[in-house]
């Protein structure tokens, strides 16, 4: 699947954070900083994920649940892989890690803020099975539109 037999998911630990900033700061014009994915890991430390490629962390994934007092859902706060990674089915993976990591918490759905203009993800999440179900404007800092993607398990 990833084109290599040494691929794994683990938790996130503190001590994965460097390298975990390091595909960030690769991945995103606005990049979280080192506070805000140690509180993550900190609040939601059964969704928090990263890929291992022969021992080097080639990819994350920081999730949250979210109770709205009727329902609970997952929440994909971040997930990114390494520029010389991606295309591999690592990204793929750490969701339905992701997916199955939520649903044991008692979600019955995920949801995902994407950047309208990342087509790419957008697509990418689409395939996965998710569907954009409204827009916010000026989510980002920049202004930019976030669309709100949702998939639910099918139960």
């Amino acid at each position: 699947m990833a084109g290599t037999k040494k691929l794994h998911l683990r938790k996130a630990r503190i001590e994965d954070m460097a390298s975990i900033e390091i595909i960030e700061r690769e991945s995103f014009p606005d990049p979280w900083n080192q506070e805000t994915f140690l509180e993550a890991l900190a609040l939601y430390p059964s969704t928090c994920f990263i890929a291992e490629d022969d021992g080097r962390i080639v990819g994350f994934i920081a999730a949250g649940i979210e109770n709205t007092g009727v329902e609970q859902y997952g929440h994909i706060m971040n997930l990114a892989v390494s520029p010389e990674h991606r295309h591999r089915g690592i990204g793929r993976m750490l969701v339905r890690q992701i997916e199955q990591a939520c649903m044991l918490e008692g979600a019955t759905a995920v949801s995902l803020e994407v950047r309208e203009t990342n087509t790419i993800a957008r697509a990418f999440y689409h395939r996965l099975g998710y569907r954009q179900v409204l827009r916010i404007a000026e989510y980002y800092a920049n202004g930019e539109t976030a669309a709100v993607m949702m998939k639910w398990y099918r139960i």
